[in-house]
C-alpha cells in the first residue's frame, strides 16, 4: 500500500520500527494497554517499508509533533500561524489532520505559563473556576499556582477541588473562552472531564512545599475533616515506606505491633518487604516470615486497614519531628 493508504496505527508502527527497539519500548511505556496491543499488532503485520515511504512517514510525524507542541503552547490559531511560515499552505492540512486524531487537553494553553503570572490572573477568579483549572494542570504546575494564592483562597480552592465531580464540556469551554483573550485560543471538548477530586488534590499537595500543604490541610480539616483525612491517606501510601531512610523505618517499626505489620506486608512487592525485613533484627525478621506464612488468605480490606494504621503512625512521627518524609516540594536538602 502507498503511504496515503496506511492507517494512523500503521504509520505509528512504522515510526516505532524506525526508532529501533530500545527507543520504541520507551515510547510504548507511555501508551495504554489497548494502544500497546494495537500498535504491537501493526508492527507484527507491517512488513517491509520502503526507505522513501519511511522517510515520508517520519516527516509527517515530525510535522504533527511540532504542531501539537504549538497547540499546547498557544492554541490552534497560534500553531496554524507558525506552521504556515515553514509549511505554507500545507499547514492547514497538518492542523486539521492532527485535530481529527487527537484531543488537546483542557487548559493546555496555560501549561507554558509561569505559575506566578497565572496567580495574578486567577486569584480574583471564583474558587470553583480556579479549582477546575488546577485539576487539569500538571501537579507541580498546579502546586506552584496554589502556593501563590492568598491563604483564604487556598483553603476554598482546595475544598472545591477535593469535592469536584465530572464537569460538562460546555462549562470547560466557557471557562477556556473567558481566558482566551489573555492566553490564546482553545478548543471545545466532547467528553466529560473526569479531573478533580481528592486524588488530584493529593497529587498537588505532594508537589507543594510543606507550609502550603499544612495551611491547606488545616483549612480542609476545619471545613470537612473526612475529606482532609482522605487526602492525607492518599499523600503517603504504605509502599512509600521504601522512600524513608533506614533510621526512619526503624523508628516507625519500633512502635508497630508485629501482627499488624505482618498483615500490612501481605501481598506487598519484594522491594517493600526487603525494606522492612532489612530494618528489624534477624529474630524479628524470622518471626515476621513465620507470621506471614500462617496468615493464609486475608481480606484486602483488612490489609489496607493495617497499612493505613502504619501510615497514620508515620504521619504522627513526622509531625513530632522524629522522622523526615521527603516530598516533591521539599527541595531535597536535609540537615542532620
Amino acid at each position: 500500500m502507498s503511504v496515503t493508504q496506511l492507517s494512523r496505527a500503521q504509520k505509528a508502527a512504522a515510526v516505532l520500527v524506525a526508532m529501533g527497539p530500545e527507543a520504541a519500548s520507551r515510547v510504548m511505556s507511555f501508551m495504554t494497554e489497548a494502544e500497546q496491543e494495537q500498535v504491537a499488532l501493526e508492527v507484527a503485520t507491517l512488513g517491509q517499508v520502503r526507505a522513501e515511504d519511511a522517510s515520508r512517514i517520519m516527516q509527517e510525524f515530525h510535522a504533527e509533533a511540532v504542531a501539537h507542541q504549538y497547540i499546547i503552547k498557544g492554541g490552534v490559531d497560534y500553531a496554524r500561524d507558525l506552521l504556515r511560515r515553514t509549511h505554507g499552505g500545507e499547514a492547514d492540512t497538518i492542523i486539521e489532520r492532527l485535530l481529527a486524531a487527537v484531543s488537546v487537553a483542557p487548559f493546555a494553553f496555560l501549561r507554558q505559563r509561569d505559575p506566578a503570572q497565572l496567580v495574578q490572573y486567577l486569584q480574583e477568579e471564583h474558587p470553583q473556576t480556579v479549582a477546575l483549572i488546577l485539576a487539569h494542570l500538571a501537579p507541580h504546575h498546579a502546586a506552584g499556582i496554589m502556593a501563590g494564592l492568598p491563604e483564604h483562597v487556598q483553603r476554598e480552592v482546595a475544598f472545591r477541588l477535593a469535592t469536584m465531580e465530572s464537569t460538562s464540556p460546555d462549562v470547560i469551554q466557557q471557562v477556556e473562552q473567558a481566558l482566551q483573550a489573555r492566553f490564546g485560543s482553545v478548543r471545545g471538548r466532547e467528553e466529560l472531564s473526569k479531573k478533580g477530586g481528592v486524588k488530584d488534590l493529593a497529587s498537588i499537595l505532594n508537589s507543594s512545599d510543606r507550609q502550603t500543604e499544612r495551611l491547606i490541610l488545616s483549612g480542609l480539616e476545619a471545613t470537612d475533616p473526612d475529606i482532609a483525612e482522605e487526602v492525607r491517606s492518599l499523600m503517603f501510601v504504605f509502599e512509600d515506606i521504601t522512600q524513608l531512610d533506614d533510621r526512619a523505618v526503624q523508628e516507625v517499626l519500633r512502635e508497630v505491633d508485629a501482627s499488624t505489620l505482618a498483615l500490612a506486608m501481605k501481598g506487598v512487592s519484594e522491594i517493600v518487604s526487603d525494606k522492612i525485613l532489612g530494618n528489624v533484627s534477624q529474630r524479628a525478621a524470622e518471626a515476621l516470615r513465620e507470621e506471614l506464612e500462617v496468615l493464609g488468605a486475608v481480606r484486602v480490606r483488612d490489609v489496607e486497614t493495617a497499612q493505613s494504621e502504619i501510615v497514620r503512625h508515620i504521619r504522627r512521627l513526622e509531625e513530632d519531628g522524629r522522622i523526615i518524609v521527603k516530598r516533591g516540594g521539599d527541595g531535597g536538602d536535609v540537615i542532620e
